[in-house]
């Protein structure tokens, strides 16, 4: 499953340079992230990076969008061959 930001968000900016596929970005009032990129940090970490720095608890999985290991592992490939 791809991540999401709920509206718990405090705008701290630690989240975003921490995404190695820059899936998170500044949204209109608060961080946002991109299911299209975001792979969980599949292929780069053992944990979402985001998760692990964010000092309110804000980021979820995204029940809309839910993908299994596999899928996020493919979608990681295809992103590092773009």
């Amino acid at each position: 499953m791809a991540l999401m930001i709920t509206d718990e968000c405090i705008n701290c900016d630690v989240c975003e340079p921490e995404c190695p596929n820059g899936a998170i970005t500044q949204g209109d009032e608060i961080y946002e992230i991109d299911p299209l990129l975001c792979t969980e940090c599949v292929g780069h970490y053992d944990e979402p990076q985001c998760i692990e720095v964010c000092p309110v608890d804000c980021i979820l999985v995204d029940p809309e969008h839910e993908e299994d290991e596999g899928q996020l592992k493919a979608k990681y490939e295809k992103l590092q061959s773009a």
